[in-house]
């Protein structure tokens, strides 16, 4: 149908490529694990629409003038770095919230789940490199005497997708309840600042390799 052969094979590969880690995984653990799992829904969702954006964009070829275009991916990517790094940072020094009582250290600030989604969304988007994998990925599970090449991509785009999206609820419901087995006690607080800040480190070491990324 459309010209799509090996389906099997791409949802498998497809699957195996959402587990690998990367800053959309780390993105989704964090905000789960100390927000809850609609924090971690709203961060995978985001990342889902931005997915939605390049898998588009590669259907319609806008893509493939990234890929041609030294100076757009040149852009695309440092708008990119810059936004892992500035996540980075805010992670790194998280303000905590002001509580009435001086017995207990105050908890982190919970963010506003619009936000979050943004947060997810551009994390995605900006990263030029998963356009660039679609249009490297995709086409060769598209016969090349397929009636309609671009519907064929947008359909395994969607697949791809919905894969993802599977994957990641799953990473944000397993982050969700293991921060909730630890939640509300003593060294809890400490642990998720801890925590921040490694994330924030890997964040700011992601935005700066994405920078040095070159064009493949």
């Amino acid at each position: 149908m459309l010209g799509i052969h090996d389906l099997g094979l791409f949802i498998a590969s497809g699957l195996l490529l959402n587990m690998t880690p990367g800053p959309d995984s780390l993105l989704i653990m964090a905000r789960s694990a100390t927000q809850g799992f609609r924090a971690g829904s709203a961060a995978a969702l985001g990342i889902g629409a931005g997915t939605c954006v390049h898998v588009l964009a590669a259907a319609l070829g806008l893509s493939a003038l990234l890929a041609a275009s030294a100076a757009a991916f040149t852009v695309v990517k440092l708008l990119g770095a810059a936004y892992l790094v500035y996540l980075g940072i805010g992670m790194l020094f998280k303000r905590r919230a002001a509580v009435a009582s001086d017995d207990a250290p105050p908890p982190p600030a919970p963010l506003p789940l619009r936000r979050i989604f943004a947060q997810g969304f551009l994390t995605n988007v900006l990263n030029p490199k998963v356009g660039l994998f679609f249009l490297a990925f995709v086409p060769h599970f598209i016969s090349a005497d397929a009636p309609s090449k671009a519907m064929a991509f947008v359909v395994l785009g969607a697949v791809f997708n919905v894969n993802g999206m599977l994957w990641c609820h799953l990473l944000a419901w397993s982050s969700a309840a293991a921060g909730a087995r630890v939640r509300g006690r003593a060294w809890t607080q400490t642990l998720g600042r801890w925590l921040n800040r490694g994330i924030g480190a890997l964040f700011l070491a992601f935005g700066v390799r994405l920078a040095m990324a070159e064009m493949t």
